[in-house]
Parts: C-alpha cells; sequence; structure tokens
C-alpha cells in the first residue's frame, strides 16, 4: 500500500497509469481525471489529489466516499468535480471505474443537433441514444460549467442513465465501465469515434450519408472488445511510459 491509501498496490499502480494513458492518448491534459472503487473496501473510491494526469505518482492516490470527501492523512484535497464520480457510483452499482475529460473531438458534438453514434467496431458502447447533459437545468444560466457539488453530480449520474457514455454540454464528456482498463478504452475509443465521424460526415456532405454500425453489430462488437482489452492496456501503457520518459527528459 501507498501512504495516501489502504488500496492494493496492484490497484493504485493500475490507476497511476491509467492517468498517464490518458494523456499521452490525448483524452486529458492538465484537467481530466479517472477513478476506480476501492478493493478493500465498498464505501470509497480512489481518485488522484487534484493534480496532472500526466504528473500523477502513487502517492497522489487518496480515497474518497460516495459523499464526495477526501480521506487523506496528509489533508489534501482532490478535484472539485469529484462529484461526478461519486454519485455515479452511488447510482450505479454496476460501475467500477469512471473518466470525466474534455477530449477536443467530443465536444461539438454536445453543443450541436449531431448525434454521436458508433462508426466502427471499436465504439459499439456508444450506443444510439448518446446523453447530453444540460448543467443549466439544474445550476441556471449563471454557472462555472463544473460539476462542484452533491446536486449537480447526482443530475449527471441521472441524465447518464443506464448508459455507458454521456456528453456534457459545452464541457466534455463522462465514461463508466466495469474495469478501470475496459473504461480507460473507451475514453480513448470514444475520442476516436468523434474525429472519425466528424470525417465520415465531411466527406458525406452531412449525417445522412454515413452508414453507422446497426444495434446488433454494436452489440457484438462491444461484447468481444470486452474480452480483448489487456492488449490495448498493454500497448498503451508501454507507450506512455516512453513518452513521459520523453517528456520528463525535455
Amino acid at each position: 500500500m501507498t501512504a495516501a491509501t489502504t488500496a492494493s498496490k496492484a490497484l493504485v499502480d493500475d490507476l497511476v497509469s491509467a492517468n498517464h494513458i490518458l494523456f499521452v492518448e490525448g483524452v486529458v491534459d492538465g484537467f481530466g481525471h479517472v477513478s476506480v472503487r476501492h478493493d478493500g473496501r465498498d464505501d470509497r473510491f480512489l481518485l488522484a489529489c487534484g493534480v496532472a494526469p500526466a504528473t500523477v505518482t502513487a502517492d497522489d492516490i487518496v480515497e474518497v466516499d460516495y459523499e464526495g470527501t477526501v480521506h487523506d492523512a496528509a489533508g489534501r484535497r482532490s478535484y472539485l468535480e469529484r462529484f461526478i464520480h461519486s454519485e455515479i457510483y452511488k447510482a450505479r452499482p454496476d460501475v467500477m471505474a469512471i473518466v470525466h475529460s474534455h477530449s477536443p473531438a467530443i465536444i461539438p458534438f454536445g453543443i450541436t443537433r449531431a448525434t454521436l453514434r458508433p462508426v466502427c467496431h471499436m465504439s459499439g458502447f456508444l450506443g444510439f441514444s448518446t446523453a447530453v447533459f444540460e448543467i443549466r437545468d439544474t445550476a441556471g444560466e449563471n454557472n462555472d460549467m463544473l460539476v462542484k457539488n452533491a446536486a449537480l453530480g447526482r443530475a449527471l449520474a441521472e441524465s447518464l442513465g443506464p448508459h455507458l457514455f454521456a456528453l456534457m454540454r459545452g464541457h466534455g464528456s463522462v465514461t463508466v465501465a466495469h474495469s478501470l482498463k475496459l473504461v480507460v478504452a473507451r475514453a480513448i475509443w470514444a475520442e476516436m469515434n468523434a474525429k472519425l465521424q466528424t470525417e465520415a460526415m465531411r466527406i458525406a456532405g452531412g449525417d445522412s450519408g454515413v452508414n453507422y454500425l446497426t444495434p446488433g453489430e454494436a452489440t457484438g462488437s462491444m461484447t468481444i472488445n470486452e474480452t480483448v482489452v489487456d492488449r490495448p492496456w498493454d500497448f498503451w501503457k508501454a507507450r506512455a511510459k516512453v513518452a513521459l520518459a520523453g517528456l520528463i527528459r525535455s
């Protein structure tokens, strides 16, 4: 265990890797966060203590309960938007890990009438009714766009509903999964799908000219992808190690 949490070393190390992978793959930058449920107690999850994802170390991982309270012997705080995580975990017992990001290709789909839909076999989890969280419905028109309290977290969880992905209008997205490795993969694949769909709509001259996955194709590809997530995880982890080593040297 680390000095900051009682969770297993393996889980903490994987969460550190998840932060690094999401940065190197262009899903997060100085902002964004990934969490995972604690593997030793059922009332907490793990999250970094409010540092940039690329710089996260094992000692930066803290425990947070489902009311959004940070438990850290050093008294450090975590991200303002930790309520994204706490309220989704409360609402969705099936969810074991969550990513919130501002990945740039995703944002246009939350502010236009275009619907984010799966265009390739890696992104079947997106389904055909991508939810869009509208913060104005809860916070009013004068707000800072941040999900920084439990009421806003609950509203986001309600928008997500039973789905695996939700857009956040003018802000980014949230991705959930039943494992840490899978949620990282989904966050990466969602960004990839958004880029591909945008290019396809440009070539086709609009949404109607794009040949999307059928519901059966989306479900089938999602199911098979869940069985092979270790392969891309190992690749992304190795690439992140090399990339961050070069960043530190420079």
